[in-house]
């Protein structure tokens, strides 16, 4: 008898082009908490994936180096990480360093070497504009200077852990029971366009940013090449790396808002400019003309984080799934509702934002005036 996947797909062309899971949740008091129930969330979106990829991004992870730069270093050779180190010794003080500690299981095979690095600055002069600018320099010459090295991560008081599984697997091997934050997120791959690596897996990172995505950025060629302009190259091999570079040039290093950011991203099509009044027209052409070449073209849902902040966005016309859901300080966004009442079945409200619109949750601690965090994203919801 004929497989049932045989019979539907003559063709074997087993690419499914509207699968991967994203996951995020984050405590808007500042309360860390264990990652068991994100880890439980995710598992539960387990065939929107293939096992080719999955990763978690954790904030408050690190606070007894919170003011050190945590590198998070895939090695594939040991040539390559004693280059690297050496490297690190050169342009940083290197506070502490440790192999990330794992777990051997059966369902990773041929994983490469992770280690760690607290860094300092410290007194040396740089002709970058801030610390930061340091740092993504850095960043940028390991990655594409440096032999068989990979840095994933580079934040403070966070950190990615990601690789080649299903994320509950990825969870398991990197011991993430053992670990706490007020902000967790969470991704299961599915590739479609690039290959499944351990640096292709989500989330992408530079900073304290993270992106995870569902979907495909059709316009990563121009993306790329206007981000190169700025310092910023794509080694990672998939789409959705532009993503965590476009956040980070636009929010921290042009001191844009979430919420010009999201119109930059998700631009509203050009007959919607056209009917907007005078003044928000102005400015939809403005941003039109200057980062035109940061237009996300295609189907995607992302979740973006840094330190304070949770956002949750989707291309224009919704080709990927969000949903958001609150339960107290508790602000979740998920592929699909059944994997946030799997965790929380008692929400205090659940809806599926618009297209284009930015679901934003903040701590509470971020301004005495700010609503909490879950109120931000109230406007979207009764937009409906």
């Amino acid at each position: 008898m004929k497989n049932l996947r045989q019979v539907n797909n003559p063709n074997k062309d087993d690419k499914i082009i509207d699968a991967c899971s994203i996951f995020g949740a984050m405590n808007t008091s500042g309360e860390r908490f264990s990652g068991e129930g994100v880890i439980k969330a995710i598992r539960n979106m387990h065939d929107r994936g293939n096992g080719l990829g999955g990763g978690f991004a954790i904030y408050g992870l690190y606070p007894e180096y919170v003011d050190q730069y945590a590198f998070h270093i895939m090695f594939l050779s040991q040539k390559g990480q004693q280059e690297t180190e050496a490297f690190l010794k050169a342009n940083f003080d290197i506070v502490h360093k440790q192999k990330v500690p794992t777990k051997l299981i059966p369902q990773i095979t041929n994983p490469p070497t992770v280690w760690r690095y607290f860094l300092d600055i410290g007194k040396r002069q740089y002709e970058e504009s801030s610390g930061d600018d340091y740092v993504v320099s850095r960043v940028m010459t390991i990655n594409t200077q440096l032999v068989d090295s990979f840095v994933f991560s580079s934040g403070k008081n966070m950190a990615v852990f990601k690789g080649v599984g299903y994320p509950e697997e990825i969870a398991e091997y990197f011991c993430l029971e053992q670990y706490e934050g007020y902000l967790w997120t969470a991704h299961g791959r599915f590739p479609t366009n690039t290959q499944g690596w351990w640096g292709g897996a989500h989330p992408f990172c530079i900073l304290d940013w993270t992106v995870i995505h569902n979907g495909e950025i059709s316009s990563y060629g121009i993306n790329q090449r206007f981000l190169e302009q700025y310092g910023y190259h794509c080694t990672m091999q998939t789409d959705t790396e532009v993503v965590a570079y476009a956040v980070d040039l636009l929010l921290r290093k042009h001191n844009l808002s979430l919420e010009i950011a999201a119109k930059i991203l998700a631009s509203p099509f050009w007959t919607d400019i056209e009917r907007m009044p005078a003044r928000e027209q102005k400015l939809a052409l403005a941003l039109r003309q200057v980062y035109g070449s940061l237009l996300l073209n295609g189907p995607f849902a992302v979740v973006i984080a840094h330190h304070g902040e949770m956002i949750g966005l989707t291309d224009r016309i919704r080709l990927r799934p969000l949903t958001v859901g609150e339960k107290g300080d508790m602000l979740y966004l998920s592929s699909e509702e059944s994997a946030i009442r799997l965790i929380s079945p008692d929400l205090d409200k659940a809806w599926i934002p618009m297209g284009g619109e930015p679901v934003i949750g903040r701590l509470k601690t971020l301004s005495t005036s700010e609503p909490s965090a879950a109120q931000e994203t109230v406007a979207a919801g009764e937009a409906l």
